[in-house]
């Protein structure tokens, strides 16, 4: 699989590097600024920010992943982060979801839907960023990201609109229904829908 040639970068001179060179994936990048996300919007670059990795090293459930001298500097980060998502909204960059997690920290995985929301983005291009936006980046567009004839089925099930509020996607075990897998039944909790072994993948027909 041929994906977009993507970099880590934080800083203003670190993105122009890499996106005047070529780089179609930024991740992380922080410390954006307005001229950096017009270039990245001309170049047509992706950015994926990594917001909810900052908080969870904060949070209290994690008091003790950071030291006290690099907490103060991981929340200035963080509170850099959400500023460099509106930036990159206002000029049109497309944002791809991600948390950058490791280890125990994966429990937070889908909080950073709500940071995406207190930056300001509105349900749509938040849904947009983990779906259509993602698939574009790996260049799998034509078969990843929308529940369409001919594309792969990998979906959730859901109780609530996440249109309506986002935040249902940050509590999965009272929302998450169902997930499915290349047209399987993964996971479900739902008994209108059995869990299915997971064979080869299919397609939705």
């Amino acid at each position: 699989m041929l994906t977009q040639p993507s970099a880590h970068a934080y800083t203003p001179a670190a993105i122009r590097n890499a996106v005047s060179n070529g780089v179609m994936g930024i991740e992380h990048g922080n410390l954006l600024d307005e001229s950096t996300a017009k270039l990245m919007s001309e170049k047509g670059a992706f950015l994926t920010p990594t917001l909810v990795t900052y908080q969870a090293m904060a949070s209290q459930e994690f008091g003790t992943f950071l030291p006290p001298n690099i907490a103060a500097k991981n929340n200035e980060v963080l509170q850099a982060g959400l500023r460099s998502v509106q930036l990159a909204d206002q000029a049109g960059v497309p944002m791809c979801y991600g948390t950058d997690l490791l280890g125990p920290l994966q429990t937070q995985q889908s909080l950073g839907f709500r940071l995406l929301r207190q930056a300001g983005q509105s349900p749509l291009k938040i849904l947009q960023s983990a779906t259509i936006n993602a698939a574009k980046m790996l260049r799998q567009e034509e078969q990843l990201g929308r529940i369409k004839e001919g594309y792969l089925a990998d979906l959730i099930i859901l109780n609530a609109n996440p249109m309506e509020d986002i935040e249902v996607l940050c509590k999965p075990e009272k929302h998450l229904l169902a997930v499915i897998k290349d047209g399987r039944v993964l996971e479900s909790r739902w008994s209108q829908l059995a869990k299915e072994d997971v064979g080869n993948s299919r397609a939705i027909e």
